[in-house]
């Protein structure tokens, strides 16, 4: 990474696992630009490197299940996928190409907690506020310092768009260095139908995912403690310095509404904590981290909702299927 600066299986038919492992590197039967993926991971295309690439991954084909049991029009996109049996329990369109708007921040935190001190104190630039008016913020200013683990409660919590761009150029040295890293990232992870242009997901028309590649972002996020933290956090408040030297403070909500308290999950699911995101291009965006009665875990996306109601309809209605 150039310029760093720090240190399913479904309850449904499924292909041969050798087949699966296929489709998982070729993208999935998802809209991709990327050419020759092999050669890009840098990896043998010999049968059991494949298999063992994708042997704790929920894999499935390219096909509907369980949509004629939920209002699937209200949305593009939708998957429901049980880390522990490793099952796609709800699939729609999971491999086509859509926009992810603030879902994106996910594969920015992973980054940031993978491989960065969060104690690092970091100042805001000029050139981190550009661009972003009328969009989400969490409130920055140019000239404040603080820590990269506050930047991190803006991000996740608040959806900030300032956040998001500030942590970029602390990592990289700029936006668009950052996005280089977030591509090189995604396709590490196998998300070979995704290609991202910012840290934030506001709309551009090279700036786009997949359920299937947001559920393989969002695990590798939630194996890291701070992320899971973060998220499950209704509110927090921060003490910053501003360019004057003086202390102020920021408050950063959560915009989930079932972290919130504002929305409630089906019987017998509990949700950890999620990623909320919203334009006008990309609908209504929810990404949710979830564990069932059993305790077994959950990962659910809803990908362009035509509303906020219909976001969280959609979203119970896929986490019923497991009950």
């Amino acid at each position: 990474m150039t310029g760093v600066r720090c240190t399913s299986k479904k309850k449904a038919p499924l292909c041969a696992v050798i087949c699966a492992a296929a489709l998982l590197f070729a993208g999935c039967g998802a809209e991709s630009e990327i050419a020759n993926a092999y050669y890009l991971y840098g990896a043998s295309t010999s049968g059991s490197e494949s298999a063992f690439f994708a042997q704790d991954l929920c894999v499935t084909d390219d096909f509907d299940y369980g949509t004629d049991q939920t209002d699937s029009q209200v949305a593009e996109g939708a998957g429901l996928f049980n880390l522990d049996t490793e099952e796609v329990d709800y699939s729609q369109n999971l491999f086509g190409k859509l926009y992810p708007a603030s879902t994106t921040k996910i594969l920015t935190a992973e980054i940031i907690i993978g491989n960065c001190d969060l104690g690092d104190e970091v100042t805001v630039s000029e050139t981190a506020m550009d661009g972003l008016d009328g969009s989400s913020v969490c409130g920055l200013s140019v000239g404040d310092t603080l820590t990269v683990r506050d930047l991190l409660y803006g991000l996740l919590l608040s959806s900030g768009n300032d956040a998001a761009n500030v942590l970029a150029e602390y990592y990289s040295g700029s936006v668009e260095a950052f996005a280089e890293v977030m591509n090189e990232e995604a396709l590490r992870l196998g998300a070979t139908g995704s290609h991202f242009v910012n840290p934030h997901g506001l709309p551009d028309e090279d700036h786009y995912t997949t359920v299937y590649d947001m559920y393989l972002i969002t695990q590798a996020a939630i194996e890291l403690d701070t992320f899971v933290e973060i998220i499950q956090t209704p509110s927090v408040t921060v003490t910053l310095e501003n360019a004057s030297g003086q202390e102020s403070e920021l408050t950063f909500s959560n915009t989930c509404r079932y972290t919130s308290g504002s929305e409630d999950a089906p019987d017998g699911i509990t949700v950890i904590g999620g990623k909320t995101g919203t334009t006008n291009a990309a609908g209504y965006c929810l990404v949710v981290y979830a564990t069932n009665e059993k305790g077994e875990r959950l990962i659910g996306i809803v990908f362009k909702a035509d509303s906020r109601g219909n976001l969280y309809l959609l979203m119970n209605q896929i986490l019923n299927f497991e009950k």
